[in-house]
């Protein structure tokens, strides 16, 4: 477990979907990372939270450990058959006959998207639980996830998008705020309007 503080994880966004039951079956027979016993799935109406329950006994039940957070959301899937679409990419005048309806169901989708404290809350077991989000970033077709974090004193960049790691790059540049430390902004503590 990461008692050492040495892994943090600095920025996350994630726009990451996939239906919820496949983030069901993904925990059937999912590697958890070390520190990390078990998660516990619970759904709150159309939120669904993936608590890390740790395996250091020493941690106190009042402790809150991370979670991930989806919202969940009912989707129509269309069943496009073969036949359908090999007549909607060919020519289209004269074909009087009337366009069939695809099949469709509705799917409750797990949606994982925002930022870091949307999505992963809370600091014990955190960057534990940033892994168990990477990989269910590989396993959701739709959706990215980029993220900053530590390890071991070095910060790795991390981007999957539609299942597949990309390459990342950490860029340092200067920011805005670093021009405004000259003295260019507003003083709030001499500010005569202000009593």
């Amino acid at each position: 477990m990461s008692t050492d503080n040495s892994s943090h994880v600095y920025r996350l966004h994630s726009t990451l979907e996939l239906p919820l039951e496949d983030v069901h079956e993904f925990f059937d027979d999912a590697a958890l990372p070390d520190g990390v016993e078990d998660v516990d799935i619970t759904r709150r109406n159309n939120t669904l939270i993936l608590k890390a329950v740790a395996q250091d006994k020493s941690i106190s039940k009042y402790t809150p450990t991370a979670q991930l957070k989806a919202s969940v959301t009912e989707n129509r899937v269309y069943e496009e058959p073969e036949e359908v679409r090999r007549r909607a990419s060919g020519p289209q005048w004269g074909d009087d006959e009337e366009e069939e309806e695809p099949e469709s169901e509705l799917v409750e989708f797990a949606a994982f998207k925002g930022d870091r404290e949307t999505v992963l809350q809370n600091t014990t077991l955190q960057y534990e639980m940033f892994l168990v989000l990477c990989d269910i970033a590989r396993e959701a077709e739709k959706g990215t996830l980029t993220a900053i974090t530590e390890k071991d004193g070095d910060l790795q960049a991390t981007r999957i998008v539609d299942g597949e790691e990309r390459p990342s790059s950490i860029e340092v540049v200067e920011g805005a705020g670093d021009s405004d430390s000259q003295g260019g902004g507003v003083d709030w503590r001499n500010n005569e309007f202000i009593s």
